[in-house]
């Protein structure tokens, strides 16, 4: 318990102001204490310790939803293997995560005990809660599909987190529209509305194949911006920097988030970034 606000609020009231003086300082002094004591908490998570706890957390839930089909395959291994690949997890750090993936496999691992915990490891912060779940659906949508129990897995861990069915629906339809998205922009070269005219069947199919890619890709930029396609210019502009702000990484490694996953966060303001370029191209802004 903090009290040293309020022996120096209560002197220098008393000195200054008299007995009334000393009681305002004194209720100065405790909202001093109290801010410096929150204050110190919030800055915990940003501990090694902290930063380890929601690092095996991380891997331990994502171990618990493949287990939750039955026999974990080799592609779910994989897939968790990529994971590790992508943050650059090497030694001890890809041991730990190896661990806590086959921790998290246990019928008995107990997924909303550890996920209180990691409420509480964060201080309900939305932005980092929001990251954890994300960083579940990167494991369940790295094989490009989600199957029903693993949107089941998905949506229990988004509620003990403390999501609404609304909110979570929201993040999950924005996670299924980036995987769309990067996978046409990955494999479709550039989008272009306008393309070369042909008169062939064969350049005709193709051009209104490319126009249907834009169309859906634009659909999926939106969503990955959490707008809608009649938003107005200016709207569009505080959604980009709306969602830039919540996954920044050096505002994320600031808060608190492992740095062991900063690979991860870059990619995904990497995704947003381009969405908004695509958006700002369909759309002529500057």
């Amino acid at each position: 318990m903090r009290i040293l606000g309020k022996i120096f609020g209560f002197i220098f009231g008393l000195m200054f102001a008299g007995w009334w003086g000393a009681i305002i300082g004194l209720w100065l002094g405790h909202m001093f204490d109290r801010a410096l004591g929150q204050n110190f908490n919030l800055g915990s998570f940003s501990s090694a310790d902290g930063q380890s706890q929601f690092f095996v957390t991380t891997f331990a839930v994502m171990g618990h939803i493949a287990k939750a089909k039955g026999v974990v395959t080799s592609q779910e291994i994989q897939i968790a293997s990529m994971l590790m690949d992508q943050m650059g997890l090497q030694g001890e750090a890809r041991q730990q995560a190896q661990e806590a993936f086959r921790d998290g496999k246990r019928s008995d691992y107990p997924l909303e005990e550890e996920l209180q915990k990691l409420v509480k490891l964060v201080k309900g912060r939305s932005d980092m809660l929001q990251m954890f779940l994300e960083l579940q659906m990167s494991g369940v949508f790295a094989d490009g599909i989600i199957e029903p129990i693993e949107r089941q897995m998905i949506e229990r861990v988004g509620r003990a987190l403390g999501f609404n069915q609304s909110d979570l629906e929201r993040v999950i339809a924005r996670w299924e529209a980036e995987i769309r998205f990067q996978q046409r922009r990955q494999g479709g070269g550039h989008w272009s509305h306008h393309g070369p005219e042909s008169n062939s069947q064969s350049g005709s199919s193709s051009s209104s194949n490319r126009y249907e890619s834009s169309e859906q890709s634009l659909s999926d930029a939106y969503k990955l911006l959490d707008i809608e396609a009649s938003a107005t210019d200016q709207e569009v502009k505080r959604a980009y920097r709306r969602q830039m702000s919540q996954h920044h990484p050096d505002k994320l490694v600031s808060k608190g988030l492992p740095p062991q996953m900063l690979e991860l966060a870059k990619k995904k303001a990497q995704e947003i970034q381009h969405a908004y370029e695509l958006i700002k191209q369909a759309r002529g802004m500057r």
